[in-house]
């Protein structure tokens, strides 16, 4: 039960991460897959079905990677809402460090996960 809870958690921060680019969707689908597979196979298998998420899951379960252009659009999002949070911060300096903070925070999470053309 606990972990099919940080499942639905886990995939209600992904589909945030959807709609609000500064928070990355690809470890939060990931971490949602890894927790209906050991709790509930059937949940799993509706993620797996899923149109928006089912391909993301699919290519990780299969080969442990994402695909090039997941990663570029899940950065080059990252940098463009949080470039834009820095700039409309301005004259607010721990505000703009807490978002670079958590912009290298997302880019590491991504970057450190295989990709394949």
């Amino acid at each position: 039960m606990v972990l099919w809870i940080a499942g639905v958690l886990a995939l209600l921060l992904g589909l945030i991460g959807v709609v609000l680019p500064g928070l990355p969707t690809t470890p939060f689908v990931l971490l949602a897959g890894a927790c209906f597979v050991r709790a509930s196979p059937r949940s799993h298998a509706w993620l797996l079905r899923s149109r928006l998420f089912g391909p993301l899951l699919r290519e990780w379960e299969q080969h442990r990677s994402i695909p090039r252009r997941v990663k570029r659009f899940a950065l080059a999002a990252m940098l463009v809402t949080g470039g834009f949070s820095v700039w409309h911060l301005a004259g607010r300096p721990w505000l703009q460090a807490t978002v670079l903070a958590a912009m290298a925070a997302g880019s590491a999470m991504v970057l450190r996960i295989r990709s394949r053309d």
